[in-house]
This record gives structure tokens, C-alpha cells and sequence, in this order.
């Protein structure tokens, strides 16, 4: 049954990056009737917003937009800062959203940023100790449980990942609709490009979930052998 499962998910995963790469290669190339770049689109919405702290930068890479919340930067890609389609408005939209969530102290963003650091530590020992703990479970079985602990903070930081994410592409629409950066004929595509994004997020969730139970299944079997 794992195993149908973490197939099922690997191919929901493929699926989804493809129709997501499919959907920005597609609305990357409808401009947006006023001709705004990603990096005019993300000044407008973080000074409608009345944040003026925040500045917005160019990344090397493909689909590596983010925002950091400790240089206060929103950093998007090289495809989406000069780019005046709809999937580069939506992207930098969204990327503001999370400044704006950070003004205003959005609970599971700073929830999330706490959960950085142990999160970082843990990816980094977690595979190792959790092997280890299958190879010696008869002789020290709390070690996978250990690495479980460990596996169990990731898991809680895609969860909490879910809200922060959703919550800035909401805020993302609502201001493009409001600040007349998309219109009723484009609308709909910034929100099929975001929707299509949050996907990765929930799809990555329910697989480190289904893991962290196939881990938790193989500890309680060495324990009862």
C-alpha cells in the first residue's frame, strides 16, 4: 500500500510540474495590456500596501522567486523582473504578498520562520540517522525515532508552508483585480498560474506525511520483531 502510495504521489508531483511549467510557459507570453514588468508590478504592490522597506531584485534562474524576509528583498527571477506578461504579474504579486504577510506579522509565516533553522538542521542529518536507525533498530531502536522527530519537523513545516502560501496568493489576486494591473480578460489566468503553483505545495505535504508514516510503521514493526 506505501508504495501505491508514493507512486501515486511521484506521478501527481509530475503531473503537476508539468501543467505548471505548461501554464507559465503559456501566459508568459500574453502581455499585460498596460505593460507593467514584474519588477513594476511588485514596487506598485508593496507601496499600495505602504511598505517602502522592501526591495525588489533580480535573481538568477528559472522559477526561483522568493521572498527574504531577513534582507527584506523580493527576489524574482530573471524571467519574471523584466517580463511584462500575466504569469510574471502573478509571480511577483505573490511574492509581495509574502512582504505584506511579513508587515503585518501573518501568524503561520512567522510560524514557518521559526521552523527555518530546525527545519534546516534536520534535512541535513535526517536521511543518515533514520538509516542508521533501521540498520541497528533491534540493538538501538531510539534512534529512528530520532530521525522520525527529525523527519516530523519537516513534515510540520510543509503544512504550515500550505497557509502561508494560499494566504499570499489570495492577497496577490485580489490586489492585481483591485489595483487594475489584470482585468476581466486576464484575470482568470494569474489565477489558473497560482493555483497550479500552490499545487507543488500540497502535493509536496501529503508525500513527506505519507513517509514520515511509512517511517513511523517501520520503527513500531522492528520494535515488535
Amino acid at each position: 500500500m506505501y508504495w501505491i502510495l508514493i507512486g501515486s504521489i511521484a506521478l501527481a508531483s509530475f503531473v503537476v510540474s508539468q501543467v505548471l511549467k505548461s501554464k507559465f510557459k503559456k501566459y508568459s507570453k500574453i502581455p499585460l495590456t498596460n505593460g507593467m514588468t514584474g519588477r513594476d508590478v511588485a514596487e506598485k504592490m508593496l507601496h499600495d500596501n505602504g511598505i517602502y522597506d522592501v526591495q525588489v531584485v533580480s535573481t538568477q534562474g528559472m522559477l526561483t522567486d522568493h521572498y527574504n524576509p531577513a534582507s527584506k528583498t523580493v527576489n524574482l527571477s530573471e524571467g519574471v523582473y523584466a517580463s511584462n506578461s500575466v504569469a510574471a504579474a502573478a509571480v511577483a504579486a505573490h511574492e509581495c504578498g509574502h512582504a505584506v504577510q511579513h508587515a503585518h506579522a501573518y501568524s503561520p509565516l512567522k510560524m514557518r520562520s521559526a521552523l527555518v533553522p530546525v527545519v534546516s538542521f534536520a534535512s541535513s542529518w535526517v536521511t543518515w540517522i533514520i538509516l542508521a536507525g533501521i540498520i541497528f533498530i533491534q540493538t538501538f531502536p531510539a534512534l529512528i525515532w530520532i530521525g522520525i522527530g527529525l523527519f516530523a519537523m519537516t513534515t510540520v513545516f510543509s503544512f504550515v508552508t500550505l497557509p502561508v502560501e494560499i494566504n499570499a496568493s489570495q492577497r496577490a489576486l485580489a490586489w492585481l483585480n483591485t489595483a487594475g494591473v489584470t482585468n476581466i480578460n486576464n484575470d482568470g489566468m494569474a489565477k489558473d498560474a497560482l493555483k497550479w503553483a500552490a499545487y507543488t505545495y500540497v502535493v509536496a505535504a501529503i508525500g513527506s506525511l505519507v513517509t514520515l508514516l511509512y517511517y513511523i510503521m517501520i520503527a513500531l514493526g522492528g520494535r515488535r520483531d
